[in-house]
């Protein structure tokens, strides 16, 4: 059944793209030093859609996307580009490293699977069983009304194979969302970026856990006292969830998924806010009962 849920768009992607230049570098003058950190002269791309980047604009996008993100955590794609400029030059070849020291890892690397709606049958994992990673997949997406296809491609890692570890991460986040049940608004998304952070150490899920100062007072406090002592608990002793073949669980029961990878489900943030808000207009009513008697 999952042959069937997962369509043939999965089939491997080139491993080595061709190289292109760019016109500007074929028509500017030559300068002396092979380095040069002159953007008329830019070494080619090492794939579709790849930009090269010298130390400093990296540095520079990186320092910019990430003021710009925390003033609007909500532009994905200058998380997306925080997330690319300061992954190297360690931490994706860290994260690629894990990946290639385990065996579904290296599957994963050599399949090159991608996730979007195009390669899984949105249809085909509603009809699953309840409780399924499939199906609590499709449930959260509808419930937060979402789609796996807002991922933006990487463009700034150098290295092929790591940008793709990468897309990869990026593609998934989403499945990590259904695991944990944290749901896509500010403070569940912080939570999930502490656990992400313990999990893969990428600098773009630490830095996005500064956003933790612009959540309202009981929501700061929710994350310091249950969820980021959660999610370092969790994030740091189980397996590394990079190397989930989730188009392979989908069939599997939810929780059992949890228990192979050592995660515990975090409580439920939905359901607190709703009792929040239910003890909010109860203590409301309350007040203007005793008001009018």
């Amino acid at each position: 059944m999952v042959k069937s849920i997962v369509s043939s768009a999965t089939a491997p992607a080139t491993r080595h793209a061709a190289r292109t230049v760019c016109l500007a570098c074929a028509t500017t003058t030559p300068i002396s030093s092979s380095r040069s950190f002159s953007s008329w002269k830019r070494l080619p791309p090492n794939y579709p859609g790849h930009v090269p980047l010298t130390r400093l604009e990296q540095a520079a996008m990186a320092i910019g996307s990430s003021a710009m993100a925390l003033v609007n955590p909500y532009r994905a794609d200058l998380i997306a580009t925080v997330g690319e400029s300061t992954a190297t030059p360690y931490f994706i070849y860290r994260l690629r490293d894990a990946m290639l020291a385990d065996p579904t890892g290296r599957r994963i690397l050599r399949d090159r699977p991608r996730i979007s709606s195009k390669t899984l049958s949105m249809e085909k994992l509603r009809a699953l069983p309840e409780n399924t990673v499939g199906k609590c997949y499709v449930d959260w997406l509808d419930r937060e009304g979402v789609t796996p296809d807002t991922r933006d491609q990487v463009r700034y890692i150098d290295d092929e194979e790591c940008a793709y570890v990468m897309q990869r991460y990026r593609e998934c986040h989403d499945f990590s969302h259904a695991l944990t049940g944290l749901p896509v608004f500010r403070e569940g998304e912080v939570a999930l970026k502490a656990f992400e952070f313990s999990n893969t150490l990428l600098p773009m899920t630490g830095l996005s856990m500064f956003a933790a100062a612009t959540l309202k007072p009981k929501q700061r406090s929710r994350f310091w006292n249950i969820y980021l002592p959660w999610a370092v608990r969790n994030g740091s002793r189980c397996k590394d969830v990079i190397n989930v073949y989730w188009e392979e669980e989908l069939e599997k029961d939810v929780s059992v998924l949890r228990s192979e990878l050592g995660i515990e489900q975090p409580p439920d943030l939905r359901d607190i806010r709703k009792q929040e808000k239910e003890q909010r207009r109860r203590a409301k009513e309350a007040a203007e009962a005793h008001k009018n008697s």
